[in-house]
C-alpha cells in the first residue's frame, strides 16, 4: 500500500499530507517549528508495518498554506483540523523535537481527539524547556568559526530577516552536534525551511511554556517519551522533569543516541510507539478507550 495524499481545510487555506500503512491511526508531527516533514521519511517506514501513519506539513510551507497564524494555539487547531479531517474519532500522536512539544499541548488540551501520545526527544514543559542547557550544548560541539556563523544567521532568521537559504546553511553547520558523535554524524536530511514558521513557532513556543507547564498535572491520557541520552536537549531536564508532572508519564532514555533517534538507533522509537498502543485497549486492530497506567519512572534501555 503506498501513500495516499489528503488536503485538510483550515484557517488561511488547507494543510496538506499523506497516510501510508494500515493498523491502528497514528499521527506523525514534525519538528523545526518551519521545518518541511520529509525527513520523517526513514521513521515512516520504521512505523508503517502495523500503523497507518499520518505526516502533514504544518503551515506555514508548502503545499500546506504559507498563512498564518503561526503560534502554538494555531498549530494545536491545527492538529485538530487534520484528525477530524481524516475522519478519525481519535488517534495516537507522536511528535519529534518541536513536533513532541507540539504533541505534549495536544495531550492536554484535546483529550477527546488522542489516544495517547510519544514526545520523541522534544523541548520540555517545565521551566524554560531545556532551552538554555539544549543552546550551550550545541555551542560546545559546533567548531568555533562554524558556531559564530551559525549564530549570525540564527539570530537573523529569529528578527525574520534572511531567507531560507541562510537558515538552511546555518542548520547545516551545527547538524553533527545534534547526534552523539559528532564527528561520525551522517549528511544533513534534505529539508526546506520556512523562516517566518521557524521564528514566530519559536517565540511562541517559548512564551507559551508557563501555560504548558500548568496544563501538565492535567493530563489524562497515556503519555509517553523517548529520548536520546546524549541529544543536546537535556533528557533529564527537558522530558524527564516534563514526564514528572504528568500523572502516569513514562520516559525510555536510549543509551548512544542524540537528537534523532531513528537514525543512530534503529528500531528504537518504533518499540516506544508499540509500549504507547499496548497502554490502551485495542478493539478490532484498531486503538481505543486508554486504561490507567502504573506509575513509570526513567528507563535507560539496555
Amino acid at each position: 500500500m503506498g501513500r495516499t495524499p489528503f488536503a485538510v481545510a483550515v484557517e488561511g487555506g488547507q494543510l496538506v499530507g499523506w497516510v501510508e500503512g494500515s493498523g491502528p491511526e497514528l499521527l506523525l508531527l514534525h519538528g523545526g517549528p518551519g521545518l518541511s516533514a520529509d525527513y520523517l521519511d526513514g521513521l515512516v517506514a520504521e512505523l508503517v508495518p502495523g500503523y497507518r501513519v499520518a505526516v502533514y506539513q504544518q503551515r506555514g510551507l508548502a503545499p500546506s498554506t504559507e498563512q498564518g497564524p503561526l503560534d502554538v494555539d494555531g498549530h494545536v487547531a491545527d492538529v485538530a483540523a487534520v484528525i477530524r479531517g481524516l475522519g478519525w474519532k481519535r488517534a495516537l500522536v507522536a511528535g519529534h523535537s518541536w513536533g513532541g512539544y507540539l504533541a505534549t499541548h495536544v495531550a492536554a488540551r484535546l483529550p477527546g481527539l488522542v489516544h495517547g501520545v510519544l514526545a520523541i526527544d522534544p523541548i520540555g514543559g517545565v521551566g524554560d524547556g531545556g532551552v538554555e542547557a539544549f543552546e550551550a550544548a550545541m555551542n560546545a560541539r559546533t567548531p568555533d568559526v562554524n558556531r559564530q556563523r551559525a549564530r549570525e544567521l540564527d539570530e537573523r532568521a529569529m528578527r525574520g530577516e534572511g531567507d531560507e537559504q541562510t537558515a538552511l546553511e546555518g542548520l547545516a553547520l551545527v547538524w553533527p552536534a545534534y547526534f552523539a558523535h559528532p564527528d561520525d554524524a551522517p549528511p544533513m536530511l534534505p529539508v526546506r525551511m520556512s523562516v517566518e514558521g521557524y521564528a514566530a513557532g519559536y517565540e511562541s513556543m517559548v512564551k507559551e511554556l508557563p501555560a504548558l507547564e500548568s496544563l501538565l498535572p492535567t493530563v489524562r491520557v497515556p503519555v509517553g517519551f523517548v529520548l536520546g541520552a546524549e541529544s543536546p536537549i537535556p533528557p533529564d531536564q527537558a522530558g524527564g522533569a516534563t514526564a514528572d508532572r504528568i500523572p502516569d508519564a513514562w520516559v525510555e532514555i536510549i543509551p548512544d543516541a542524540g537528537h534523532f533517534i531513528w537514525l543512530e538507533k534503529p528500531g528504537a522509537v518504533r518499540a516506544a510507539v508499540d509500549r504507547l498502543a499496548r497502554s490502551v485497549e485495542p478493539i478490532g486492530g484498531r486503538v481505543a478507550t486508554p486504561r490507567p497506567l502504573p506509575r513509570a519512572r526513567r528507563r535507560r534501555n539496555p
